[in-house]
């Protein structure tokens, strides 16, 4: 057996052995060195390793060595575990020092040892503390050194030698997944220092480091700064076969929601390249401080972000309404801890029910005198509406009528719908439900102005919301593909949870009544482009056609029922800048109350008697005049009608 290979058999039994044992072998080094520590002070203050003063003396250093194990275990040494010590340690041990010091004069005081040489004194005292203190070193490196070997573990580069890459590297060392390897980082004063135990280097050494080091997996460190530079970074890492990762951004750690030794997925919002803009404070606190909110579906991914986001103003009241109690407890927990954190004192409100029940829901606001309420509820996957119609006409268009006209009755001042692009020239059942919901509040604020203010706010697909393409796709790379792609040219419009949702509070600001908002999307993202992305970025490659060897296949399996090829934001031309430069104001036509009510009733009648026939037609009718151009109502029409037709279709829907 070679010598390296019986220290880390040596090493690994002394950390396999009980607390107690550990404590009896520090104490026991400890009392063979402190007899060291008592001649050499000797030694070095007379000039002679064995001078006749210290031959008649000779006794003290066999009584000096249990006294100053007394005052270790009075200073806490014993209670340390030394791969664990850190500069708390150094203070522990000099006040060991100084106590076995304090001891060795009284014993010479009470021995009346006349004439003793004063100045061994503070030989001893430093003695003591270089020799113990540098033992505690030196195990503590040791036992590291033995613990930080890669055993199996992904060897990693941290991206950021900054705070956020150091405290990254210390948890790194406990973790049974990566072992750091090195620091990257964009600035050149810090190319070539050893930061925490590890080289810095520059970005432009990382293809280089990449085979030299083995390296898998790049970790992003680098949680302040700018959106615009993370993705710089992020796309210059493409190219390399590395799956990076990323620490929560600084918005997450400082108010709470995330620990800097939380690694997660890279933020797919660096992949499409969007701005950022920051909130209006004057129409947040507007929307929101002093008031009592109510969001109905705030369990879901825009309802409860829409939550958080009103938990960082001054509420009186924040009212969560939920159908799911699984989605309600965890949103009501999450709140609840965050508004402790904080030291806020707003009143959070869990009610179980449906956005269906109109009387529940009037009977709510008139409870809690809810002035503003955020409708996000809703059913938003296409197929799954597209085969359930009669319950996605009921919960998206029916619903919807049914808070607002509980929010007028009960004197809600503002009421906001979550919109989609998808109600724009629907092809689908979910489309055409959630533009007959905004037809609801546009007709109503037509109809009783001065009363309720109602305010459409309509956008794309949000990141990581749930049934959304991301983490689809990151479950399918992580399960070694394929990754399935509905069309090569499908595209979607993109947006984070957290800028839809603070775009949403802010267009319910601008309001008058009536008005169709439309959040600045920026360009349609190409889907195949984005899963292509995200499988470079998991540090794999694609297997195509130009790349037969490739690690993760993309697989086309067609658009699904009711899908369109593109979305469109507007129903026409007018569109109109707002005071906030991603809110945009659309003029589109509505439908008078008088007449829409009427279709509403034969709707409910419809749903209510499981007539899917009459209900999908109604729904048709019901919108058709509300800008619909004629190819998207006559496709959109055909395919309901076209569905009748299959056999024997049950009425259950």
């Amino acid at each position: 057996m070679t010598v390296k290979r019986r220290t880390e058999r040596i090493r690994e039994w002394l950390l396999g052995l009980p607390r107690g044992v550990k404590r009896v072998i520090t104490m026991g080094t400890d009392l063979l060195m402190l007899p060291l520590a008592v001649w050499l002070a000797f030694f070095l203050r007379l000039g002679e390793p064995f001078h006749p003063f210290f031959l008649v003396h000779w006794w003290v250093v066999l009584v000096v060595p249990p006294l100053g194990i007394a005052c270790f275990a009075l200073s806490g040494l014993y209670s340390m575990v030394a791969r664990y010590i850190g500069p708390r340690a150094i203070f522990d041990v000099f006040k060991a020092a100084v106590l076995s010091t304090l001891a060795f004069v009284a014993l010479v005081e009470l021995m009346r040892l006349a004439p003793f040489p004063r100045s061994a004194y503070p030989i001893f005292l430093g003695l003591v503390f270089m020799i113990h203190g540098g033992i505690r070193l030196l195990a503590s490196n040791w036992f590291k050194s033995f613990l930080s070997k890669p055993r199996g573990r992904e060897p990693v580069a941290i991206y950021g030698a900054g705070r956020a890459g150091v405290q990254l590297r210390s948890t790194l060392l406990d973790n049974s997944e990566f072992h750091a390897r090195l620091f990257i980082d964009d600035d050149p004063k810090l190319h070539g220092h050893v930061i925490a135990g590890l080289k810095v280097y520059a970005p432009e050494d990382l293809p280089r480091l990449i085979e030299r080091c083995e390296l898998r997996h790049v970790l992003l460190a680098i949680p302040s700064v700018s959106r615009g530079r993370r993705q710089e970074i992020v796309q210059s890492l493409e190219d390399y076969a590395v799956h990076v990762k990323t620490l929560p951004d600084m918005a997450d750690l400082v108010s709470g929601r995330a620990r800097v030794e939380q690694i997660q997925e890279i933020d797919v919002d660096d992949l499409l390249g969007r701005g950022h803009v920051d909130s209006d404070n004057a129409l947040v606190r507007e929307a929101l401080d002093g008031r009592s909110a109510m969001i109905t579906g705030a369990g879901g991914s825009i309802g409860s972000e829409l939550a958080r986001q009103a938990m960082t103003r001054e509420l009186t009241r924040l009212v969560l309404f939920d159908h799911s109690e699984y989605l309600l407890y965890r949103i009501e927990r999450e709140l609840r801890q965050t508004a402790a954190m904080a030291g806020q004192a707003v009143e959070i409100v869990p009610l179980l029910g449906s956005a269906t029940d109109q009387r529940r829901l009037q009977s709510a606001f008139r409870a809690y005198a809810v002035e503003v309420v955020y409708h996000a509820a809703a059913y938003k996957h296409v197929p799954l509406v597209e085969t359930n119609p009669l319950e996605g006409i009921r919960n998206n268009a029916l619903a919807t009528r049914g808070v607002a006209e509980a929010a007028q009755a009960a004197g809600v001042k503002d009421m906001v719908l979550v919109s989609t692009d998808k109600a724009v020239h629907p092809h689908n059942v979910m489309g055409a439900t959630k533009r007959l919901a905004e037809l609801v509040l546009q007709s109503l604020a037509a109809e009783r102005p001065g009363g309720t203010r109602y305010t459409i706010v309509r956008f794309g697909n949000v990141l990581n919301s749930s049934g959304s393409v991301v983490p689809l796709f990151r479950e399918q790379i992580r399960h070694g593909g394929p990754v399935t792609v509905t069309h090569r040219e499908v595209t979607r419009y993109f947006m984070s949870i957290r800028e839809a949702a603070s775009l949403v509070i802010q267009a319910g600001a601008l309001s008058n009544g009536g008005e169709v908002y439309v959040l600045d999307m920026g360009k349609p993202v190409k889907i195949l482009e984005l899963a292509r992305r995200m499988v470079r970025l998991s540090g794999f490659t694609v297997r195509d056609e130009a790349n037969p060897e490739g690690d993760i296949a993309i697989d086309f399996i067609g658009l699904r029922p009711g899908e369109k090829l593109h979305e469109a934001l507007f129903y026409g031309a007018d569109v109109r800048d707002t005071a906030h430069p991603m809110i945009m104001q659309t003029a589109e036509p509505s439908v008078p109350w008088k007449d829409l009510s009427v279709m509403l009733d034969e709707l409910h009648r419809a749903v209510e008697g499981f007539d899917y026939a009459r209900a999908t037609q109604v729904l048709c009718r019901s919108i058709r005049g509300s800008g619909m151009d004629r190819e998207a109502y006559d496709r959109l029409a055909g395919r309901l009608e076209a569905s009748l037709n299959e056999a024997d279709r049950p009425q259950l829907h």
